[in-house]
């Protein structure tokens, strides 16, 4: 999509690029700004605004009155003239804009402007996917880093287990011995009386002896023997998985330099030393915006593993700024923890409808920012 307000610059950059991308579409109706972009919805945003003021002001607009700006992902295009170079240069360093072209007045060089939108639409194809995957990555490694405790929990759960039925088995051979050998003691001692002849006193005592010998003993020698086959291969499976658990050592061992990422959006100066302060303490990447529009520009790059969101911000109020990425499919998983100065009963219920999952009063006590934090981050507590 082009953007701007005088038509002929609009075909002028159409002119341009109608060779090699055939789907384009004008947009110059001050009015129907935030109608054309959700109607078009488009992966490559060109704004053709003859001054850097101007750009600005549209591309703001469109933060603050459209609900779809911040869920579709797209790449923005600003063309500038030699005297907005420094400043449209620190806007996209900062993320507010993708990419610049020196374009007023057009110069020789054309086709700098298909080149970046070629650029723009493969960035567009791999970006997401690519911070998607190094999320997932991490994610899934320290669930990965987890199997080598488990296992050797269950290792050691399996061999007490075995140890006990082992132990249990040899107990069950000396009860069932002693038995027989009391029972052979009394019918030696006559207790018996006239149930057994003198004569059959002493064969049923061989007979007795044999089978405590034989059968009984035996038999248990052939479940010891069954059994411990599974000892051995319990205690041989950790020194087979040896070289696989040092990989999942070092994998535990990389994941833990991997420092959490926390978005704080908020406009006041104060509170980011004071933030940065205590995240940094807890071993925590901060990463800062002042407002939503500038936020969302970094959520276009960096997905954070949280973010602390303050409720009054200059363009746009941070419960409808959470609204807002909770209906981004991509985003809605990241906990938002509101940031208030007062804790208004109206507020909060708002907050939390709007899908935030807990809110923190300034001034922040260290101690209570920092456990919600980490039960966030840990899984402890559930949004």
């Amino acid at each position: 999509m082009v953007a701007t307000e005088i038509a002929a610059d609009a075909e002028l950059v159409r002119n341009l690029l109608h060779d090699e991308f055939d789907n384009m579409t004008l947009s110059t109706d001050p009015d129907r700004t935030v109608d054309d972009f959700e109607k078009h919805r488009p992966e490559v945003l060109v704004l053709a605004f003859n001054s850097l003021e101007k750009a600005e002001r549209y591309y703001l607009g469109l933060y603050r009155l459209s609900t779809l700006v911040h869920a579709l992902p797209h790449r923005t295009l600003i063309l500038c003239n030699k005297n907005d170079l420094r400043r449209v240069y620190e806007l996209c360093k900062k993320g507010y804009f993708d990419e610049y072209i020196l374009f007023w007045p057009v110069n020789e060089d054309v086709l700098r402007l298909p080149m970046a939108v070629h650029h723009a639409l493969d960035h567009m194809k791999g970006g997401a996917a690519r911070m998607t995957a190094t999320t997932e990555i991490v994610a899934q490694a320290r669930q990965v880093a987890e199997l080598d405790l488990q296992l050797e929990h269950y290792a050691a759960k399996g061999g007490q287990r075995m140890e006990v039925a082992s132990r249990s088995l040899q107990q069950a051979e000396k009860d069932i011995g002693a038995a027989l050998d009391g029972f052979s003691r009394k019918i030696s001692e006559g207790c018996f009386g006239d149930l057994i002849e003198n004569d059959d006193r002493a064969s049923l005592q061989r007979e007795i002896a044999r089978l405590k010998a034989e059968d009984v003993k035996m038999r248990f020698r052939t479940v010891a023997a069954a059994v411990k086959p599974v000892q051995q291969w319990a205690n041989a499976l950790k020194d087979d998985l040896a070289p696989q658990l040092e990989s999942v050592r070092s994998l535990k061992n990389l994941t833990e330099r991997v420092r959490p990422v926390v978005l704080v959006v908020d406009d006041d100066a104060f509170q980011h030393k004071l933030l940065q302060k205590m995240l940094a303490d807890a071993s925590i990447e901060a990463i800062f915006a002042v407002t939503v529009m500038d936020g969302f520009a970094i959520l276009r790059k960096r997905r954070p593993d949280l973010i602390l969101m303050d409720i009054d911000l200059p363009d746009v109020d941070g419960v409808e700024a959470t609204r807002r990425l909770k209906s981004v499919e991509h985003l809605a998983p990241i906990p938002v923890i509101m940031i208030t100065g007062h804790s208004d009963k109206k507020v909060v219920i708002e907050s939390l409808e709007a899908g935030a999952v807990d809110f923190v009063v300034k001034p922040f006590n260290k101690d209570t920012l920092l456990e919600k934090v980490r039960g966030y981050l840990c899984g402890e507590l559930h949004s």
